[in-house]
């Protein structure tokens, strides 16, 4: 308080490169003059010392929030790859442009690129599941029928995926080499942002979606409220992109299993089996169960789920693996609600089971895994999907928009309950 009220009196300034200046005062006469000019001194050598501790805190980023294993918590048996993200698959890319304007527009589009090549003329095969179908994933028909992916995939907000889908078309028919092609199947999905922003504005631009695509890349994945996940919300805390990797042993093949989700649901949270949704009081039902706690306990929202894996699958064993991926979110309380959409694409990047469109054969010759190796690949999408859920809501921020907030998962009270039950020590 006397450090304030004297700074009051005798104002500090600065500026870059000059040294503290104490604007002189026009001291006072009398009785008061001594005891003036002594403060003044003191008050000088203080704010010598205050003023660089001052200048570092305001010049410090606050601390990074942890991933789920920076917290030592261990999701299931299998062994996570050297980045513990879809990226370890090798060949996979990732983009992701972040939309923050104004006070309500939170959204964005992240981009999953199954190699680097054209996807057109080199395809992959692909399989999607449908948890449950309340959403717009465009392309869906496509990739059943056919059984492979021709275009990156692309995860927004809901109202944008036609804006999305145009860009994406436009990108691929400009690629070199495809002046010729007549029809794209861009495949994209959403979950709905629009609790914490301006769904309705469709704010997404052709630049947006092409930056995401242009500017994917290989290595650490940045997660939390970023890309497709800046403005979703997850068992009433904040959201978004999330992912992990898995890898198989040596004897059973070492293949890698790599997830990346989207998370804006509900349910009971729960972590590694320790019921952290209750325990923090914020959760589905909680109101109608006349239970204490406080916060967003509405279960409706989405999950998209983007599974890759270098094991050469088919179609519909791929289809069957992102099955799997939404058990994964079901280990971590996902109520899978009415109005929560939930669907898993996977997709394979063996070189062996790519599908060439120069191929003109009447037959292919191929080898693929047998239904009953797939067991092993099924443990690690589970346990890649749940861990990536995780990091969603570990690695996000609170976030403000639309005329909401939506906090961020209390690290240290969630480390105690993990702690409480073992899950972590």
């Amino acid at each position: 308080m006397g450090l304030f009220w004297l700074s009051r009196r005798f104002p500090i300034t600065a500026s870059a490169g000059m040294p503290l200046l104490l604007t002189p005062p026009i001291w006072p006469t009398g009785i008061w003059s001594y005891a003036m000019v002594m403060a003044y001194k003191l008050f000088a050598v203080a704010a010598v010392f205050l003023l660089p501790a001052f200048a570092a805190a305001q010049n410090t980023a606050p601390s990074a929030r942890p991933r789920a294993s920076d917290l030592d918590l261990k999701v299931g048996i299998l062994p996570t790859g050297p980045l513990n993200a879809i990226t370890d698959v090798a060949g996979v890319e990732v983009g992701q442009t972040t939309i923050i304007r104004g006070d309500n527009i939170r959204t964005g589009v992240t981009a999953v690129l199954p190699h680097p090549g054209d996807l057109y003329h080199e395809k992959v095969p692909g399989g999607i599941f449908v948890g449950n179908g309340f959403g717009k994933l465009a392309g869906f028909t496509q990739v059943e029928e056919m059984g492979d992916i021709e275009t990156p995939i692309l995860l927004t907000s809901t109202t944008s995926v036609p804006r999305v889908a145009d860009a994406l078309i436009s990108y691929m028919l400009g690629l070199p080499g495809n002046e010729e092609v007549l029809s794209i199947n861009p495949v994209v999905g959403e979950t709905n942002d629009g609790y914490l922003s301006d769904i309705r504005g469709r704010h997404i631009t052709p630049d947006d979606v092409l930056a995401a695509v242009k500017n994917a890349k290989s290595g650490p994945v940045e997660e939390g409220a970023v890309g497709a996940g800046t403005g979703t919300v997850v068992f009433g805390w904040k959201g978004g992109i999330g992912t992990s990797s898995r890898r198989l042993p040596g004897n059973l093949g070492g293949y890698t299993i790599g997830v990346l989700v989207q998370t804006n649901f509900g349910g009971v949270l729960t972590i590694g089996g320790a019921p952290v949704g209750q325990e923090l009081g914020q959760y589905y039902l909680r109101k109608e169960l006349q239970q204490a706690g406080s916060g967003k306990d509405k279960a409706d929202g989405s999950c998209m789920v983007v599974v890759a894996t270098d094991a050469p699958l088919d179609g519909r064993n791929l289809r069957r693996l992102a099955a799997r991926a939404l058990l994964g979110v079901a280990r971590t309380g996902s109520s899978a609600s009415n109005g929560s959409g939930d669907y898993a694409i996977a997709f394979s990047t063996a070189p062996q089971v790519r599908i060439h469109t120069s191929d003109k054969a009447l037959t292919r010759n191929v080898e693929v895994m047998t239904n009953d190796a797939m067991s092993p690949l099924f443990e690690a999408v589970i346990e890649a999907s749940e861990e990536a859920v995780y990091n969603s809501m570990f690695k996000a921020t609170t976030t403000t928009g639309n005329g909401h907030t939506v906090e961020a998962l209390p690290i240290e009270k969630t480390l105690a309950i993990l702690k409480e039950h073992r899950v972590v020590n």
